[in-house]
């Protein structure tokens, strides 16, 4: 069986799925944008999270031809998670799995520019491991290996919201706060393959701890922990104030994006001055990458989205009232890929640098 969701896919990328805190190179265009010509072949593309594995075929022009699933289980390391991962494959996708003349894999975490894995917070033990060689192996063709959000940022720009843009920024707001950039028509890599870390860009100096061990970065405000966190900071600190808020949640500890969205559709006040502060965050943050990288569009997604989409409306608002005057013509656009961004991006990455190396241009 070729792909569990083929039918209602048909070949093509999804529009976002609603939720609430659910869940980034060559230049591959010519001056109008234009996609590559189709050459025919595949390529699979992985996403590697922290409990689950993405697996799908992909042809050019993002069209999806099978996907399958499997449990990541991290405790058992990069090489059997790869191979279990590429036997997934070759029993969901059967002969057509072998017609792939690469595979993209993305990884939460940080990846260097020769595919080692820098750090993986949801990954233990993975850091230092060479994905591109261990993946390269277990799926015998050449791998390409990305940072997730940036595989995103690439699916986006290649296939969704941000088609024919040379300039564009993309943030994806989930349980964290992930970013990526294509510049020029190239996606903006770093000197060690981290660019695009806007996630943890420092908006308050001295401010609330972020998971990665700095204080004051735009995940701890906008990203899904860190409203949830500051939400119930704010209802212990004001248990009246909070009475909402706690009494939907049941306890402190119950305070989820569900019980804020609920909170603010009632009208609660607090839930209200909550998200009020994640939106002047945010556009405030929003307004320094634009100042700084001049896009000509910016691209946001992610699940706190889903569950609080005034705050791209609120982000743009911003931008248009305090970026600089020659930055603010830039539009903004909702990420038009769903749950399959990183690993489709993944897979067009791959068939982009094997097209790279062949010296294809865009057509």
């Amino acid at each position: 069986m070729i792909g569990t969701r083929r039918a209602r896919r048909n070949g093509l990328p999804r529009p976002s799925a609603p939720g609430i805190f659910g869940r980034g190179g060559e230049g591959n265009r010519n001056a109008r944008g234009a996609m590559p010509r189709d050459d025919g072949r595949t390529a699979l593309g992985v996403d590697v999270g922290g409990t689950k594995t993405e697996i799908l075929l992909a042809a050019q022009g993002g069209r999806v031809l099978a996907e399958t699933r499997i449990p990541t289980e991290p405790e058992r390391g990069p090489a059997e998670t790869l191979r279990r991962a590429a036997d997934a494959a070759r029993e969901a996708f059967g002969a057509a799995a072998g017609s792939a003349v690469a595979v993209g894999v993305s990884v939460a975490g940080q990846v260097g520019p020769r595919g080692v894995l820098l750090g993986a917070p949801n990954l233990a033990g993975w850091p230092g491991a060479d994905v591109r060689r261990i993946a390269a192996s277990a799926f015998g063709v050449p791998a390409r290996v990305v940072n997730d959000v940036r595989a995103a940022t690439w699916g986006e720009w290649r296939l969704g919201a941000g088609k024919g843009v040379r300039d564009l920024v993309v943030l994806f707001l989930g349980t964290g706060l992930g970013g990526g950039a294509v510049l020029g028509g190239r996606l903006l890599d770093g000197a060690d393959g981290i660019g695009g870390e806007f996630g943890h860009l420092t908006v308050m100096a001295g401010g609330r701890r972020c998971t990665c061990g700095n204080t004051g970065c735009l995940e701890a405000y906008c990203g899904g922990w860190g409203i949830e966190a500051r939400a119930r900071d704010a209802a212990l600190a004001d248990p009246v104030a909070g009475a909402t808020l706690l009494g939907l949640a049941g306890s402190p500890e119950g305070i989820t994006g569900q019980a804020i969205a609920a909170a603010l559709k009632g009208g609660d006040p607090l839930a209200r001055r909550v998200m009020d502060e994640t939106g002047e965050v945010l556009g405030a943050a929003v307004v320094g990458l634009v100042n700084a990288l001049n896009p000509r569009r910016v691209i946001m997604g992610g699940g706190v989205l889903d569950g609080f989409p005034q705050l791209m409306d609120r982000a743009a608002a911003i931008v248009r009232e305090r970026a600089l005057p020659a930055a603010r013509g830039v539009s903004f656009a909702r990420a038009g890929l769903a749950d399959d961004a990183p690993a489709l991006g993944a897979a067009d990455l791959a068939l982009a640098r094997l097209r790279s190396r062949a010296g294809v241009t865009a057509t």
